[in-house]
């Protein structure tokens, strides 16, 4: 066998119902030279035997445990600091990756010598039978990945900005040198997605699907629990961190982008949940957000009627 060429990082957390399937997608792959680091980020159910039993199968995986949950950041900084191959990518223990996602990510950057490459990626719900169904791409997974592009940055593709997830990319290691995911904190990602763009001297983007992210049927996933005041903290916090990078190097374009997404995809969901919600303090929270992001360029007309919530 090569030496590795891709590292991938999964981390999880009581994730046992679906981290099998998720390590027999990364065993999968079509491209065979990786290496894998799993997280175990204080499991209290069998996320860690399977972890162990991947581990044993396959000498390519290596296994590492956090007696206690520190949270995804933590687990993600923890395998960052053990990576030794030319390039980092990452998968989550709940996910599925496709089957020619690492070959279609190394391909493409090695060919053209970019610091990363953005993958599209789909979801998957649970259906009535009780398994989960593949979704279609997003239109705003669609503006950042399709058509194809080589060597940009986000002064000449600003709609990039829009993909923020950390397991759709593949990027040179040397990109994270003083990078890491913050700590204790949901939507982690956000803000680490734009310092990549901006970190990178280029970067490019494929339309292919390259993983399905999984929206749990029993409603624990981060992105299902938008109506916990915490959640909703930091995820405000993840938004305006992201806005705030693109505003550090003057990219005023991806910025605007990046409201006017914000608007239409984020927002909505959040104001109907601060129709009715028994926190005063959801609503004043959520109010003094729209309230600034209406200020900005790429904020629809009126923007600030949003805050009129009934």
């Amino acid at each position: 066998m090569s030496r590795p060429v891709v590292t991938v990082l999964v981390p999880g957390r009581d994730v046992g119902a679906f981290a099998a399937e998720a390590i027999a997608s990364l065993r999968a792959q079509t491209f065979a030279d990786w290496a894998a680091i799993l997280v175990d980020d204080g499991s209290a159910d069998v996320t860690s035997t399977v972890f162990d039993n991947a581990a044993a199968e396959d000498d390519r995986i290596r296994v590492i445990r956090h007696a206690e949950s520190r949270g995804l950041g933590a687990a993600r900084n923890a395998a960052l600091e053990l990576v030794d191959t030319p390039y980092v990518g990452f998968l989550d223990a709940d996910d599925i990756l496709r089957p020619r996602a690492l070959e279609r990510l190394v391909a493409t950057v090695t060919a053209t010598g970019s610091d990363l490459v953005v993958g599209a990626y789909v979801r998957l719900r649970p259906d009535v039978d009780g398994g989960y169904r593949t979704g279609e791409v997003q239109p705003w997974v669609s503006a950042s990945t399709d058509p194809e592009r080589h060597g940009v940055t986000l002064a000449t593709h600003p709609a990039a900005a829009g993909n923020i997830v950390a397991w759709s990319k593949l990027s040179r290691t040397e990109l994270w040198d003083g990078l890491r995911f913050p700590e204790g904190r949901a939507y982690e990602d956000q803000v680490v997605a734009q310092r990549l763009y901006t970190r990178a001297e280029a970067f490019d983007v494929i339309p292919d699907i390259v993983v399905e992210w999984r929206e749990r049927a029993d409603g624990t996933s981060i992105t299902q629990r938008k109506a916990e005041l915490p959640i909703l903290r930091d995820y405000l916090d993840a938004l305006a961190g992201g806005i705030a990078v693109l505003d550090e190097r003057r990219l005023d374009a991806a910025a605007a982008s990046r409201v006017s997404l914000i608007f239409r995809l984020d927002l909505p969901p959040l104001l109907q949940i601060a129709r009715t919600h028994a926190d005063p303090e959801y609503r004043a929270l959520l109010e003094a957000f729209v309230r600034d992001l209406a200020m900005r360029p790429g904020a629809p007309k009126r923007a600030d009627d949003l805050v009129a919530l009934g």
